[in-house]
């Protein structure tokens, strides 16, 4: 029987499969999909398919630097008792630096790491550790100087936000701090050119709100949101943000003064934009008892 695209999409939404293990199953069982589930199952490829559906919204995020270029990558889990686990710190570590040979998390989770591929590594920690993960993000920077920042640290190179930063020059100390920077006061971009279009529009329609509520005539109300518009993008824009370290400049000021030329940089946080559901103690017991 032929095994279509249809198919196999099927069977990776009710089990969790990854997608070749998904089309194996329905080769193997002529494309009947209750056999295929069943295959997985056998084969403890469907164990993860049971969690999938928990939201992972804890996890860590690893960074990972070898000579210009620097990796960052989320891996999450259900909870953060498992980001402390040993087990799952070495995966992501391993996951980190397998990343710095390949351009994007499709091509991550495909790439080898110890054998088989991360995707399957997972996979296989799922059947172990008994929660849902994924590895749900990853970018990479490139540049003279690549300088890396974890805050919170879990352990060596991995924690709750991961930044890195490219620059011209070998300031890596002066780097490191605009790191930290990033990390407590996340930009938008690195100047005003870098903003988003609909950023800006949807700021712009909030302050126009602000004004007309305030009872602003129609021209106070144009003039008023476009110098609130303009004073967040400021404040929110790394070159024009006040440098934490030293409140008097502004980073760009800072870098001038430190010899080097910001280039790029990247930040990820555990768990952001994911919609977490809450629960609270009670209605979990409740749920057991059921």
């Amino acid at each position: 029987m032929a095994i279509t695209a249809a198919m196999v999409k099927e069977l990776r939404d009710s089990t969790g499969a990854g997608m070749m293990d998904a089309k194996k199953a329905l080769t193997e069982n002529d494309g009947n999909i209750e056999a295929a589930v069943d295959w997985l199952r056998t084969k403890g490829l469907a164990k993860a398919a049971k969690k999938s559906g928990r939201t992972a919204a804890e996890g860590l995020v690893a960074v990972a630097v070898s000579g210009g270029k620097g990796v960052a990558v989320e891996v999450n889990s259900e909870t953060d008792f498992v980001a402390k686990n040993a087990d799952f710190q070495k995966m992501v570590a391993g996951i980190a630096q397998t990343a710095l040979g390949v351009s994007d998390v499709d091509a991550l989770k495909a790439a080898d790491m110890g054998g088989k591929s991360v995707e399957q590594t997972v996979t296989d920690a799922v059947a172990v550790i008994g929660e849902n993960m994924s590895v749900r993000r990853m970018a990479a920077i490139e540049g003279g100087t690549v300088v890396n920042y974890v805050h919170n640290a879990a352990a060596d190179g991995m924690g709750n936000i991961g930044v890195l930063v490219a620059m011209t020059g070998d300031n890596e100390a002066f780097g490191r701090q605009v790191a930290m920077h990033i990390a407590a006061m996340p930009p938008i971009g690195m100047t005003e050119d870098d903003v988003d279009p609909a950023v800006r529009a949807r700021e712009k329609a909030v302050f126009v709100g602000q004004a007309q509520e305030a009872g602003k005539s129609e021209a106070g109300v144009e003039s008023w949101s476009e110098k609130q518009v303009a004073k967040f993008i400021k404040e929110s824009t790394l070159m024009n943000q006040k440098f934490v370290i030293d409140n008097k400049k502004t980073v760009a000021q800072a870098a001038k003064e430190a010899g080097v030329a910001i280039t790029g940089y990247i930040r990820l946080a555990v768990g952001e934009g994911i919609e977490k559901v809450e629960e609270d103690f009670a209605a979990e017991v409740a749920k057991l008892g059921g």
